[in-house]
């Protein structure tokens, strides 16, 4: 990794693959945080996307909530039980203490979650980067959040507030969007709606030129179901609240690991799943 105070750069086999902004000058509306951004494949294909016109509250990748006791960490509207999107003054922001450990391929960052003044959740983030094979390799992120207030909190999505299919909410990569929807596949098939809300292993995004593979490391991440976009904007998450609020006692932490395998071509679903299981060492 080089040494910047702000913009770190990943490397795999002496290339950059990824630049991490930690302290992005961005409007309280989209609830400002680090992120990832570009992020491309070995060969130099970007595979994510900054503030996009459809949705400029996604940022590349990295983890964001949109409930976090009725503050949104995600960016944009809130759902609101009753009305729908709403506008609402109650963005919070990621704020970036300090990086804990560095090193040629990754580093590991002291994070604070803070709304109405008050800091809400303190994060440790791990992030890595590490060749798979010649044409690809894979992004390990790993976040714990955990309540400082006190008081217990609970995590909710749109799905949790009254929207049914939109359990967004925790590791988030907004991918690369081209003239043509990107394929999806899972371990036992294929199709946006047969990811969205499942539960697997591993589910993939095929592009043009490039694929991208999200696996879910430790059981506790596998239970998350997916959340998935490919028709309407390219973005895969993993939820923390797809159909009940997750509550967080004071002092308790959540815990996830997803690890993104980064390849150049279009995988077939042997190779996807070959290289899920190499990347999360399976």
């Amino acid at each position: 990794m080089t040494s910047s105070v702000d913009n770190p750069v990943l490397r795999v086999a002496g290339r950059p693959v990824a630049r991490y902004v930690t302290r992005p000058e961005l409007p309280a509306r989209l609830a400002p945080r680090p992120y990832l951004h570009p992020v491309t494949t070995l060969a130099g294909t970007t595979v994510t996307e900054l503030s996009p016109a459809d949705h400029t509250h996604h940022l590349g990748a990295g983890v964001a909530v949109p409930d976090v006791e009725g503050f949104n960490f995600w960016g944009g509207r809130t759902f609101v039980r009753g009305r729908g999107p709403t506008e609402l003054d109650n963005h919070g922001a990621q704020r970036h203490t300090a990086f804990s450990e560095t090193g040629p391929g990754g580093f590991a960052e002291e994070l604070r979650w803070v709304a109405a003044g008050t800091e809400l959740l303190r994060e440790r983030r791990t992030v890595t980067a590490t060749e798979l094979t010649a044409s690809a390799w894979a992004l390990d992120l790993t976040f714990a959040l955990t309540n400082v207030t006190g008081e217990p909190l609970t995590l909710g999505s749109a799905a949790t507030n009254g929207r049914p299919g939109a359990a967004y909410g925790g590791f988030f990569w907004r991918a690369r969007k081209e003239a043509t929807p990107p394929d999806v596949l899972v371990p036992d098939g294929e199709g946006e709606e047969r990811a969205h809300g499942g539960r697997a292993d591993w589910v993939a995004l095929t592009g043009s030129t490039w694929t991208l593979v999200f696996a879910a490391a430790g059981e506790r991440t596998r239970e998350d179901p997916w959340f998935v976009r490919a028709g309407e904007y390219p973005g895969i998450g993993s939820s923390l609240a797809h159909d009940r609020r997750l509550p967080v006692s004071p002092g308790d932490s959540v815990v996830r690991r997803i690890v993104t395998v980064v390849a150049d071509g279009r995988l077939d679903h042997d190779t996807a799943g070959a290289l899920a299981r190499k990347a999360v060492g399976a």
